[in-house]
């Protein structure tokens, strides 16, 4: 069997302003980072034989993983679109910081946001996920039908805001 697979579907090219600023400061923080570890590859290289110096080959593997995220950054950041404004924030879209109640009364909070910026312990959902396609466009008092590892659930959206 083969180790190829189907290329990963593209994620959404949107991004919140706060998301867009943290990719900034971390683009920057890494070129401050590679100029750190730069140095001290060179370093490394004037002490002599390559093969065996293990602070040689770390710092080459550590600037090789900071140059892969830096080339990532500077592909995908000109390609995503900031998202500002909503036009009516009655109705879920990008950007929306929802609460959502299930049929035991458990509430949830959560906020759509693009794939560069998920994280799950802020409660981050990116707007490709089931959840997110499922609510984008709904109001408060909505209720919709969410299937889940084959066990479907009732959730009423309860609450829609937007950071300004």
């Amino acid at each position: 069997m083969g180790r190829w697979r189907p290329p990963a579907p593209k994620s959404a090219p949107y991004i919140t302003p706060e998301g867009y600023r943290k990719l900034e400061q971390e683009n920057a923080a890494l070129w401050t980072k590679r100029n750190i570890v730069a140095k001290a590859v060179t370093a490394a290289a004037a002490e002599g034989d390559r093969s065996e110096n293990a602070e040689y080959i770390y710092r080459k593997k550590q600037l090789r993983e900071i140059d892969s995220r830096i080339g990532y950054l500077q592909r995908r950041m000109p390609k995503l679109t900031v998202v500002r404004n909503v036009q009516d924030t009655s109705r879920i879209f990008f950007g929306a910081w929802i609460t959502i109640e299930d049929e035991t009364g458990e509430e949830r909070r959560h906020r759509i946001v693009g794939a560069d910026e998920f994280d799950e312990n802020e409660q981050y959902i990116t707007v490709d996920s089931p959840l997110a396609k499922l609510i984008l466009g709904k109001t408060v008092d909505d209720e919709v039908i969410f299937e889940r590892q084959g066990a479907k659930q009732i959730l009423t959206i309860i609450n829609i805001e937007y950071v300004v």
